[in-house]
Parts: C-alpha cells; structure tokens; sequence
C-alpha cells in the first residue's frame, strides 16, 4: 500500500477554505434563487398583462433582478435590498393581471 502525501494544508486551514467555500456557495444560491423569481415574474408580465407596457416591464424586471441580487450578493447577504424591489413589482404584475 502506498501512504498518502502529507498535506501542506492544516486541518483548521482546510476547514477555513471549507467554510469560505460554503458561504459563497450559499450566496450565490440565494441570489440565483432571487433572479429566478424575477424571471418567473417577467414570464407573468409578458403573458398576462394586458397594457402596452408589459414588455418593457417585464425586462426591466429582469434587469432590476439581476443588478440588485449581484449587489447585495457582493454587500455580504444583505437580500432586502433585492427582496423588496421583488415584492412591490409582484404586488404590481399582480394587480395588473387581476384587473386585466
């Protein structure tokens, strides 16, 4: 049997790098979850919404998404400043749809 190579890396280093691995992994997935709820909301203004402003709502929605998650994705997790843009333009597509 062959031994293994020592490691150049300590195990509190490796668990370090683990850590930050994590919590990047972590961000990102939440800010990919954010931009596909924006996406989901631009595919209802595209479909539903029955005013001449629909396509151009539905990409700003897109744009809006994806400025405001990379930038709380890059401010440390703050998500509020991405959820509640989310919030308002779905209270928006909502009522819209509702009464079209």
């Amino acid at each position: 049997m062959s031994e293994p190579a020592p490691s150049s890396q300590t195990p509190a280093s490796g668990m370090a790098a683990h850590r930050a691995t994590y919590e990047a992994f972590l961000k990102f997935s939440m800010a990919g979850t954010i931009i596909c709820l924006y996406i989901l909301l631009a595919l209802v203004a595209f479909r539903f919404m029955n005013n001449p402003g629909n396509v151009m709502l539905g990409f700003g929605a897109l744009f809006l998404g994806v400025i405001t998650s990379m930038v709380a994705m890059r401010l440390g997790g703050k998500w509020m400043i991405a959820v509640v843009p989310l919030v308002l333009l779905g209270l928006y597509v909502a009522g819209n749809v509702h009464l079209g």
